[in-house]
């Protein structure tokens, strides 16, 4: 139906957006006005001020809901926003295993300057980990999600649908990534302690030779 599918579309240029806004700190906000839309009202999907580009940028849905985790490292905090409409099945798998603690103390056992880091094992060696689906789940890739810039979350896999516990933080835009990797979220608010891991120095297997690691992770 029409109305389906204009939410379709607003829900991918949404998650568009929240992904420029995060990378490198850029602030679109003097380009695109958001504006909530009140389905229930009846109100136009466009009403509302322009900017002085002309355009009017929809930030989400009525009743949209993007659940939020922080993360403590040793490094300091890092809050993200998952892509739950996205992918819902992994944003559902990330939610429950930090419900469970399975992350604390876990460390970033693979970090490639400009690149990555990656973590998320628990055995700390890159080939460990498992979901809440007792096996490897399958992919949820979407063309409107790339990996556009740093601060993109995204699975770690050993290979099409091997989605397990293992994690990735963008560090630059790796659009090779784009098809191959699942995008489930994005960094709010702590960019520049991701960064920070990203530098750490690291030995011939690009494991940090100091330990990198999440203290405790929680949902907000």
């Amino acid at each position: 139906s029409f109305t389906k599918a204009r939410r379709t579309l607003f829900d991918s240029a949404a998650a568009q957006l929240h992904q420029l806004r995060g990378a490198a700190g850029i602030d679109l906000s003097k380009h695109f006005i958001e504006v909530e839309v009140l389905q229930q009202k009846g109100q136009g999907c466009f009403s509302g001020p322009e900017s002085a580009r002309g355009f009017c940028f929809v930030s989400a849905m009525a009743g949209d809901y993007a659940p939020r985790v922080c993360l403590e490292t040793s490094m300091g905090s890092v809050t993200v926003e998952l892509y739950q409409k996205h992918a819902p099945r992994t944003c559902k798998n990330f939610l429950q295993l930090v419900e469970k603690g399975y992350y604390d103390g876990v460390v970033f056992h693979r970090v490639i300057k400009d690149f990555m880091i990656q973590g998320g094992d628990p055995t700390g060696t890159g080939r460990g980990g498992e979901s809440i689906y007792g096996k490897k789940f399958e992919d949820e890739i979407t063309r409107e999600l790339k990996h556009t810039g740093a601060g993109i979350l995204s699975m770690a896999n050993s290979g099409p649908n091997t989605n397990g516990s293992q994690f990735f933080f963008t560090l630059a835009p790796t659009p090779w990534l784009d098809g191959k990797h699942t995008i489930f979220g994005r960094v709010t608010n702590g960019m520049s302690i991701v960064k920070r891991m990203g530098n750490v120095a690291t030995d011939t297997s690009d494991r940090p030779t100091q330990k990198v690691c999440v203290l405790s992770a929680k949902c907000l």
